[in-house]
């Protein structure tokens, strides 16, 4: 088997937290057929006393530890160039982070050859190596976690679920919530009648073209009552050039 042409790695303190929920469903699926490839680092192998020391306390005072830049620096380091790989992203995993989005997905999936993933712990990380490196920093969400290792999960699921191949159907991804500023339109199954509440008559017509026009009402319906932010997205002026066929 050929080598996976994208690969994750991911530095963090806790290597044993991965794959995790990575290693099932479609990502974990995608890992055993080599369709992608993740390693984890642990970042207290590059500590250089004998207690292997990888933070301090806070310059200015404080409470908690940081994350040393050259213990740091000297992980990163250690990964940057291996496999023989194109330089891949280096993005930092935290709160201060911009937040992440499916347009940061699709772009991870397509350019380059993988990404380098920094887990934060304890109060955060030395910004000297952040800026130093180059590092990319996003955030999950407006929420505190106790490391990088759960922000890193959900990154790479989105990622890796938009890599060629992955995904069943290709109009998939391109339907879902966020794929143009609008959440994704609600979805039913059988039965057709389940507890008092029928599925949406123009479901079983068989009228592709209303069935089409139900789902773009409601999927506008939806983002204007639940995220205006994404419908004024939606409908600036650029996004809809980019929709227009």
């Amino acid at each position: 088997m050929t080598a996976p042409s994208w690969r994750a790695t991911v530095l963090t303190l806790f290597p044993e937290m991965f794959p995790g929920p990575l290693g099932h469903s479609l990502a974990g699926r995608a890992l055993e057929t080599g369709r992608w490839a993740l390693e984890a680092v642990n970042i207290r192998d590059f500590a250089q006393d004998r207690h292997r020391t990888v933070d301090d306390t806070p310059f200015g005072g404080g409470a908690g530890m940081v994350l040393r830049p050259d213990v740091v620096d000297a992980a990163i380091g250690a990964v940057a160039d291996a496999h023989g790989a194109s330089p891949r992203p280096l993005v930092c995993l935290t709160p201060r982070g911009r937040p992440f989005s499916q347009a940061d997905a699709r772009r991870f999936a397509t350019e380059g050859s993988g990404l380098i993933l920094l887990c934060g712990r304890y109060e955060g990380i030395d910004q000297r190596v952040i800026e130093a490196r180059g590092a990319e920093e996003i955030s999950i969400g407006d929420y505190v976690l106790s490391g990088g290792e759960l922000a890193a999960m959900v990154l790479l699921d989105a990622v890796v679920r938009l890599l060629p191949g992955v995904m069943g159907a290709a109009e998939s991804a391109t339907e879902e919530s966020f794929s143009t500023n609008l959440l994704e339109y609600p979805h039913y199954t059988r039965p057709a009648e389940w507890q008092g509440r029928r599925v949406p008559d123009v479901l079983l017509s068989g009228h592709h073209a209303a069935i089409a026009a139900w789902r773009q009402a409601e999927a506008e319906r939806i983002t204007r009552e639940r995220r205006p932010d994404l419908w004024a997205a939606h409908r600036s002026p650029h996004c809809v050039a980019q929709a227009a066929p």
